[in-house]
Formats: structure tokens, C-alpha cells, sequence
């Protein structure tokens, strides 16, 4: 279509529902809250047609098929999900995954992303949610480091000690720690010479003997198995749980690939988390 046939169209759909869809200006459009609405809804009708067409036309029971986006934190993607998609592809040979791995919290609509895997409190309500595992934290230190710079027996010992940092805008220069003698929880201010975007960065920077960590316990176990990082300051570790959720758009009739991949991954998660 012409761009004059397109702004001819939504003009019609706007006298229709006596709303604008646009705010205009000369340096462009912008979607208004109610275009922002009617563009979310409209998507979610097409897309749940083109299910519906491809049940009809292939049988209820036909096999998951298509594209699938996938949004995950880059330490869940790098530690749980990659090694698992290709037990997944070899299940549903007919699926398409495509992947971004980010430590930002995306808008499963505006990125036209399928399924997002989230650490933390859920903020948007919209969405369907299901709890994949709980994740507690734990500090971490290779030996090497923990030789050269002793070993913090309190968490006080902090202040001399190097500790590794996310830069997120959300973060805050400060560890959760719980008295052991009387069960009161604190936190402490920490300080250290370097800051990363990602656990990927920061267990890496770790594992090399830069610093001390606070990372998910699924991101590390491997390594603390292994011997590669040592827990410090367990005792005084203030236990809280973050519990980790793959988010969806709710639908009446799920998309078979979203709702393989879901299943594929409660199931998956029972084993490595």
C-alpha cells in the first residue's frame, strides 16, 4: 500500500472509534495511549487467527511449529538455556527459536517477543507468569584471590576487600546480610574497582581472581562444585529468594510453540537448577 492509502485507512478507523491513534507533528507520529492499546489488542487477534487457522488447517493436535522470540537474562541464557535448546529443537524439529539474551527488562509487546525469562518481583500484571524455580544468592571468591587477600570472616571485613559490582541503573552499592547470633537483617555498603552489565561479566571477573561476587546460586554452582569459586560469608547470608518466572502473553489458546517451550522449560529447569 501507498503511504497516502495507509493515512487515508487510519483516518477511517479514527472517525470510527472518535479517538486519534496518532499524535501528529512535523517530525513525525507518535502512537497516542488509546493507538498504543488498539495496537497491542490487534496484534494479539492476529496473532491468536493465525493459530487458529493453523489448528483448523493442520488438526488440534498438529506439532509446534514457527517462530519462537525468546528474551532471558544473559547469565540464564548462558548457564541454563543454551545447553537445554538443543534437547528442545531435536522435541520440535518444526520450531524457530529466535533468541536475544539481555539483562534489560524488555516490553514483551513492543520487541514482539514471545516469552521473557525474569529474576525478581514481577511488575507488569498483564502478563501470564510461571515460576521456573527460586534462586538464592551467595558471594563467591576463586581461591587465588581469597590467598592474596584473606579470607573475610565477618561482613564488616568487606571494606578491604574488593567487590564486584552491576552498573544497572537499579542496582545499589550494597549486600543483604543477616546477624547469625540474632537474626536481624542488614545491609552493608560495599565498594570495588570494577562494575559489569551482566553475572556473565561478573562471575568471569571472579573466576580470574579480580573480586569478590554476589551472584545466583544456579550461576555459580558449577563452578563452587568444581572448586573454581568458594562461598564466603555464608553465615551471615540474609537468604533471600528471588523467585524466576517465564513471562507470556496471556491468550484464551496458547500458541502450541509457547506453550512446548513453558513445559519444556519447568521441566528442564527440575534438572539443572
Amino acid at each position: 500500500m501507498t503511504p497516502s492509502a495507509i493515512s487515508k485507512l487510519v483516518g477511517r478507523i479514527e472517525e470510527r472509534l472518535g479517538t486519534p491513534l496518532f499524535q501528529r507533528s512535523t517530525r513525525g507520529l507518535q502512537l497516542t495511549p488509546e493507538g498504543e492499546l488498539y495496537l497491542e489488542r490487534a496484534r494479539h487477534i492476529l496473532a491468536e487467527i493465525d493459530e487458529t487457522e493453523r489448528m483448523v488447517s493442520l488438526g488440534a493436535d498438529a506439532a509446534p511449529r514457527g517462530r519462537l522470540r525468546v528474551s532471558a537474562s544473559v547469565a540464564f541464557g548462558e548457564r541454563i538455556l543454551l545447553p537445554s535448546l538443543p534437547r528442545f529443537l531435536a522435541r520440535h524439529p518444526l520450531v524457530e527459536i529466535d533468541l536475544t539474551l539481555t539483562d534489560i527488562v524488555i516490553d514483551l509487546v513492543d520487541q514482539r517477543t514471545d516469552i521473557a525469562i525474569r529474576v525478581g518481583n514481577l511488575r507488569d500484571s498483564s502478563l501470564m507468569a510461571r515460576k521456573l524455580f527460586e534462586n538464592r544468592r551467595v558471594i563467591v571468591a576463586a581461591p587465588a584471590y581469597l590467598d592474596r587477600r584473606g579470607l573475610p570472616l565477618a561482613p564488616q571485613d568487606l571494606d578491604r576487600h574488593d567487590c564486584l559490582r552491576f552498573n544497572f541503573r537499579r542496582s545499589q552499592d550494597e549486600w543483604p546480610f543477616r546477624d547469625p547470633a540474632t537474626g536481624r537483617h542488614y545491609a552493608l555498603a560495599i565498594s570495588g574497582s570494577v562494575l559489569g552489565n551482566s553475572g556473565v561479566v561478573l562471575r568471569q571477573l571472579a573466576l580470574d581472581g579480580v573480586g569478590l561476587a554476589r551472584l545466583g546460586r544456579y550461576h555459580v554452582a558449577e563452578d563452587i562444585a568444581a572448586g573454581r569459586l568458594v562461598p564466603v560469608l555464608e553465615e551471615h547470608n540474609a537468604g533471600e529468594i528471588e523467585e524466576v518466572h517465564a513471562l507470556f502473553l496471556g491468550h484464551q489458546h496458547l500458541a502450541a510453540r509457547v506453550r512446548a517451550f513453558v513445559d519444556f522449560l519447568v521441566e528442564e529447569v527440575g534438572r539443572t537448577a
